[in-house]
């Protein structure tokens, strides 16, 4: 079986070249602490190498022998748009990264399905105010889980899809959409990945949620990267664990690994060290 690059270089050779396709994976974590890194890392890494294999050669390597790229690269928020998404790569990639991975990167700004019954501005979101036309058709529009599934259906099968962030749409919870309805989706969203082919890497702040929220998430997941701060002495350190991960675990485990150290470099995220047992 061929696996897809998480795009994270020493990661992905630790655990033979990266996740066994037709996975979710959930990133969850403290604020800071990496999650967010690994995702735009993930997105900016398997984009580069369909645009510029030289870049990909400097900053990644080479691709494990039993590892494929997906076709294509999706990533997809609630909340903000292209123009922003980028200049949040530049924070953590450097600079040629970015600019040759942006042209491979497919983006979908859910933003007006996801704001349409908030109290916000129009313009806030969509950059013009409302029409009279807009405020008459604002209850028909399609809702945002709907059209997060048919998107999926449509461009999941076979690509590498980027969610940021679940943590958005837990927000979003109201009389329209219940926690339960967020749950449901996850789990048939893992249902179909299966079928699919690809790779689906899903973000989450797991700040906002209680202890069963995360767990459903969890069990809905096919692996779970955890990211957690922690503290010696004067420094403060990013860790990653593997919590689950059919077909992954294993392999950290027989190398008797339990923790990554993870630090960001202009290659983005990466890890820098790790745990073993003694």
């Amino acid at each position: 079986m061929e696996n897809i690059p998480f795009g994270v270089s020493r990661f992905d050779s630790v655990i033979g070249g990266g996740a066994p396709p037709g996975n979710v994976v959930l990133l969850s974590g403290e604020s800071g602490a990496g999650a967010r890194e690994f995702l735009q890392t993930s997105a900016a890494m398997n984009a580069l190498a369909h645009a510029d294999s030289d870049l990909f050669e400097l900053y990644y390597g080479s691709l494990g022998a039993n590892t494929h790229l997906p076709d294509e690269v999706h990533y997809l928020s609630f909340t903000t748009d292209e123009e922003y998404i980028g200049q949040e790569l530049a924070y953590t990639l450097a600079d040629d990264i970015v600019d040759a991975a942006l042209s491979e990167i497919r983006f979908r700004d859910f933003s007006p399905e996801y704001f349409q019954l908030s109290p916000i501005p129009r313009e806030w979101y969509v950059g013009e105010a409302s029409t009279i036309r807009d405020l008459g058709t604002r209850h028909s529009r399609e809702d945002v889980m709907s059209a997060l599934g048919e998107y999926l259906g449509e461009h999941a099968p076979g690509n590498l899809v980027l969610v940021d962030s679940i943590t958005d749409l837990v927000g979003a919870v109201s009389d329209e959409m219940a926690w339960s309805d967020i749950a449901m989706v996850m789990k048939g969203l893992r249902k179909a990945a299966h079928h699919w082919g690809g790779l689906i890497i899903l973000l989450v702040n797991e700040e906002t949620l209680g202890p069963r929220e995360l767990g459903l998430l969890t069990d809905a997941a096919g692996g779970t990267l955890r990211f957690q701060w922690e503290s010696g002495g004067s420094k403060r350190a990013r860790t990653m664990v593997v919590e689950e991960f059919r077909g992954v675990l294993s392999r950290i485990e027989g190398e008797n690994i339990v923790r990554f150290e993870v630090d960001i470099q202009e290659s983005g995220l990466d890890v820098s060290d790790v745990r073993k047992i003694r």
